[in-house]
């Protein structure tokens, strides 16, 4: 039942740490002269009022303060018997996930190496990401790309680096904040591979699919000697990537066509398709047999379907690349669009 899925990463832990945090905030800004009606909250009531906020991405209206109108045909019976109005907006004032006092004491170290941007929402983050990985064990292949947390053509919004399966399972995620204080030195993209496939809780064996943004014989390399696969689309310049120009595509080369070297335990595959692709792997062979079906213009100039030649690698990557964007098509469908505070 989605209820209980609910409550394995919104457990009792959870809901009292936000409990605490918020009743702390409560008083302390009516202790500033702020008016409003406030009793201590407690998980049921925090269950309450996090299930409207799930109601509200399903039925929406221009203004939270609509949800209670009556007299009207459009009026909706639900909210005012789950909790009142200006207790839904009293608690949405004062809702917090993390210590007020630990967080006037990271303000007071805005512009030094220690201040933490996500002081604010890390205690919550935290609990989830961890039970992100603990509730789940992925499937073999795992697929590392970006989230946005608006509409992603236009990149606005809340950034997320993202872990998930096949199926759309988040299995660990990384908001990105900009210049990291910890780097490895070898690039934000190393960094946020390594960040999030970690042998320590994955265990190995993996399959993990990137974008040209990851991709690197370096990234490659080490993932290798973590125990984990790797395949990726590339981009040509990248340190470690072949330069040579010997028996290359060209842009008059027929469609199917497929160039390939190895360097060791990396493959490099470049495939033209309707432009070149250009693919490494760490476990996939060159070419076993695919195809996959093309319109092509035959010499008496009838347009047919042809059988093209496909790399295994290119094969598999779409096969397995999507699970990021299964993910923001299920997260997209109930998003709760409102107004909200920048800090």
């Amino acid at each position: 039942q989605p209820g209980e899925i609910f409550e394995y990463f919104f457990d009792n832990e959870v809901l009292t740490l936000v409990c605490d945090f918020t009743n702390k905030g409560a008083a302390r800004n009516l202790e500033k002269g702020r008016k409003f009606s406030w009793t201590e909250i407690s998980p049921g009531e925090l269950k309450k009022f996090i299930g409207m906020l799930l109601y509200m991405s399903i039925s929406r209206l221009p203004k939270i303060r609509d949800f209670w109108r009556t007299g009207s045909i459009f009026s909706l019976q639900t909210p005012a018997t789950i909790m009142s109005r200006d207790w839904f907006l009293a608690i949405l004032a004062n809702v917090r996930m993390s210590d007020p006092e630990e967080d006037q004491q990271n303000d007071k170290l805005k512009g030094t190496e220690t201040y933490d941007p996500l002081h604010r929402v890390r205690p919550l983050m935290e609990m989830i990401g961890t039970r992100c990985r603990a509730l789940c064990h992925p499937r073999q292949h795992l697929a590392v790309d970006e989230r946005y947390m608006k509409a992603k053509p236009t990149k606005w919004g809340l950034k997320f680096f993202v872990l998930a399966d096949k199926n759309g399972y988040t299995v660990d995620f990384q908001l990105y904040t900009g210049k990291s204080n910890v780097s490895s030195g070898k690039g934000l993209s190393f960094d946020v591979v390594t960040t999030l496939v970690r042998k320590e809780y994955l265990g190995s064996g993996y399959i993990v699919y990137t974008d040209n943004f990851y991709t690197s014989p370096v990234l490659f390399k080490h993932l290798r000697t973590q125990g984990f696969g790797a395949c990726g689309t590339y981009r040509q310049g990248r340190v470690g990537v072949p330069t040579t120009t010997e028996n290359a595509l060209t842009k008059k080369s027929p469609r199917g066509s497929i160039r390939w070297i190895r360097d060791g335990e990396l493959l490099f595959v470049k495939w033209m398709d309707t432009r070149e692709v250009s693919m490494c792997s760490t476990i996939h062979p060159v070419y076993t047999g695919e195809s996959v079906q093309r319109w092509q213009k035959s010499p008496d100039g009838k347009v047919q379907k042809v059988a093209v030649p496909r790399p295994t690698a290119v094969t598999e990557y779409n096969k397995y690349m999507g699970g990021v964007d299964t993910s923001d098509q299920m997260i997209g469908t109930h998003s709760i669009h409102r107004k909200t505070k920048r800090w």
